[in-house]
């Protein structure tokens, strides 16, 4: 994720410096680009919170009282669908007018919302359990700043636009902005009934509910004009949202095991995949997280694409597909581009538009390109989608030029970043805050930087691109490719490797300079499967050590390390699909009593995060007791972290399929702790359709496949 700009940074590294509320505390929904982050009363207070379109806030206030009090909280929810947010309360002592305080709790107050159509509907639904009439004083308020999402996140802007008056029409109020872009936005309020008062900010509403009575007030938000709110509405959408979200959450194979709590995680991290899957002209596209996250991300959406690959590989295809129709055609140093980069990130704000922050369409990810040739390479192999392949060839050849040549800046055989200009980031890495590479006393590297874990993507482009040549017919190339493999494997051993930690260090300054900290990143190299297996090894035993492994899951950066902070965003903190990635590694190499430790100390940080893991948590060792610690403003949800349950269950179960030659192979198969059976059923593999089932006989799992493809089951694995 980016972080901004010096000037917009902020405290905790994260580029927020706008006060905002622990992402526990708030309920997300979304709908394509249109999303809304809320309290748990349904609130919004504008602290970072909001109803959000195309990365400007459309409704930065909105707030329900009842005679002037916050209704008491009885609960709020998602639905576990993520299509509804529901909240219920109760009243407070309600003043009647001229006569003595109503009684409190004999009011239950619902509100229920959802999106669709990049449209906020909502109902509120008040029920008098009292023996008497109530009369219930009713308001909401609101209002909406035009907030570009870096203005939200804390930009300080020496201009804006014009914000016109709010226009107000019976029913309606309607907001409207124009940028220094040129560009109107507008904002629509509208309600099903007249309100006794409305204001430009407010509308007062006074309902006689009588005993045991209900009554319904529906309203709407959006950016455009719309039918006036109703019941009838309000059904159809609903019935439409949900129909859609149903038809997402069913692609690929179905995953259920013996385990409820287990399912609960599974089920709840499809949802929220099937949640941030934006479709796109190229097809669908998991935007990174929300609220500060949601939109196209390049590296985000390569790893999410990849941790699902072996049972869902649509998403790959669709993730291929807009990041080649969305490759460098020019070099800009503002921009960070090149031709055949891969990239970073898009936005479709007021500020990216203008070019106050480079983000509109953003390449400084030195990562990204060659994940984008790996995960094509994967895919194949997990599809035999050779068509796929022949169409993103051009775009293919145009990342390994850039891999071959722009992303070896100072031509040491090596893949390095150094930002174009100032407004970038400066680490162009996964872990992009300012302060998360640094030599072993702290200091920071001058550039270009080459990062560790970047030497094994690009290890991995190599490969796969000579295998897919090979494919082609191209022998010379393919051959080509695979000695490039071999030398930078040979590099990497030279360079990165410290005999006296037993580890790599994380990056190689601008100076030749390893930088000699214990990270996670070489994890990653395990994925990619550059280490020799005996160095494997000692980096798997200093991965399960508990300098690493928190008892959640493994930090970014082991304690004892300068700089060291379970606290910080990227030195400490535990990423769950960073965890995921190196537990993948660790399978690879064959380590599996660790690979199902540590899938199951996500499952249980999950089990007290109500089921979704969130974008990072703090990196404090596991007490007795006590629940992990959450990150104060991390992304919730987050696709990459939804995603790591799948690729951890992959790690265990020891899975890959090889569709060209129609063969599915399992290594050493295990099952997480607690679980008894797992089911994998249309598990697609080539034409065929395969269920397999896998269940714990004593200290050993068994496999039993019903469907066309063989299977073949290894006890360890093959390296190389």
């Amino acid at each position: 994720m980016e972080t901004l700009a010096p000037a917009l940074e902020a405290p905790v590294d994260y580029g927020v410096t706008a006060e905002v509320r622990a992402p526990q505390n708030l309920y997300a929904l979304k709908d394509k680009d249109t999303f809304i982050v809320a309290d748990q009363f349904g609130d919004i207070a504008g602290l970072g919170d909001g109803l959000f379109h195309n990365d400007t806030r459309i409704l930065s206030l909105f707030r329900l009282t009842l005679g002037g009090r916050a209704p008491s909280l009885l609960s709020a929810a998602v639905a576990h669908d993520n299509v509804f947010f529901t909240c219920n309360g109760a009243n407070q002592a309600l003043p009647y007018p001229g006569g003595p305080m109503g009684p409190p709790g004999v009011l239950h107050i619902e509100r229920k919302r959802f999106l669709w159509g990049e449209r906020l509907f909502e109902r509120i639904r008040c029920v008098n359990y009292s023996r008497d009439t109530v009369l219930l004083p009713l308001t909401l308020e609101f209002d909406a700043d035009f907030k570009d999402m870096f203005e939200v996140r804390g930009a300080h802007r020496p201009r804006r636009g014009v914000k016109g008056p709010p226009h107000i029409d019976g029913r309606r109020v309607a907001y409207s902005y124009i940028g220094l872009d040129g560009v109107e936005r507008s904002s629509y309020i509208a309600f099903s009934d007249a309100p006794y008062r409305l204001g430009p900010h407010k509308a007062e509403f006074m309902f006689t509910l009588q005993a045991e009575g209900e009554t319904d007030l529906y309203l709407e938000i959006g950016v455009v004009d719309g039918h006036m709110p109703s019941r009838e509405r309000f059904r159809d959408a609903a019935a439409r949202a949900r129909w859609d979200m149903r038809s997402r959450r069913r692609h690929g194979a179905r995953l259920n095991s013996s385990g409820r709590l287990f399912n609960e995680w599974l089920g709840k991290s499809r949802s929220d995949l099937a949640l941030l899957t934006t479709r796109m002209e190229t097809g669908p596209y998991p935007y990174a997280g929300i609220p500060w996250f949601s939109t196209a991300f390049g590296r985000d959406a390569i790893i999410t694409a990849w941790q699902i690959l072996w049972f869902e590989p649509s998403l790959a295809k669709g993730v291929l597909r807009y990041l080649a129709a969305h490759q460098a055609l020019e070099r800009s140093s503002f921009r960070d581009s090149a031709p055949g980069k891969i990239m970073h990130e898009t936005r479709k704000g007021e500020m990216p538009a203008l070019g106050e922050v480079p983000f509109g369409r953003y390449y400084g990810g030195v990562d990204t390109t060659p994940l984008f040739v790996a995960l094509a390479g994967a895919y194949q192999a997990r599809t035999g989608d050779n068509a796929l392949i022949d169409a993103l060839w051009p775009a293919l050849l145009r990342a390994m030029h850039w891999i071959e040549h722009d992303g070896d800046s100072d031509g040491d055989g090596l893949i390095d970043y150094a930002r174009g200009q100032d407004s970038g980031l400066s680490n162009q890495g996964w872990k992009d805050s300012e302060d998360s590479v640094f030599h072993a006393d702290g200091r920071y590297p001058s550039g270009p930087i080459a990062l560790v874990e970047v030497q094994g993507y690009a290890f991995a482009a190599y490969r796969e691109m000579a295998r897919l040549a090979e494919r082609r017919g191209e022998i010379g190339q393919a051959a080509l490719w695979r000695q490039k493999a071999a030398a930078l494997r040979e590099k990497v051993e030279r360079l990165f490797w410290m005999d006296e930690r037993g580890y790599y260090g994380i990056a190689i300054d601008g100076q030749g300079r390893l930088c000699r900290v214990l990270s996670s990143n070489p994890g990653h190299l395990l994925f990619c499967g550059l280490p020799s297996p005996d160095r494997a090894r000692k980096v798997t035993d200093q991965l399960l050590s508990t300098a690493f492994n928190s008892g959640w899951g493994l930090r970014t950066l082991a304690a004892g390390e300068a700089r060291f902070n379970p606290i910080s965003y990227h030195n400490g903190s535990v990423w769950p699909h960073d965890t995921a990635l190196c537990v993948m590694g660790l399978s690879r190499y064959g380590e599996r009593d660790g690979v199902v430790k540590l899938t199951s100390a996500l499952f249980e940080t999950a089990s007290r995060m109500g089921m979704r893991l969130p974008e990072l948590f703090c990196g404090f060792p596991r007490s007795a007791g006590e629940p992990p610690v959450a990150y104060p403003v991390a992304c919730l949800p987050q696709a990459w972290a939804a995603g790591s349950v799948f690729m951890m269950l992959q790690a265990c179960l020891g899975i890959t399929i090889d569709a060209n030659r129609g063969e599915i192979i399992l290594v050493d198969p295990r099952l997480p702790i607690g679980i008894d059976r797992l089911k994998v059923e249309r598990l697609r593999v080539g034409s065929e359709m395969v269920d397999l089932t896998f269940e714990r006989q004593g200290d050993r799992v068994s496999v039993h496949a019903d469907g066309g493809a063989p299977l073949t089951i290894r006890s360890k694995p093959s390296w190389d």
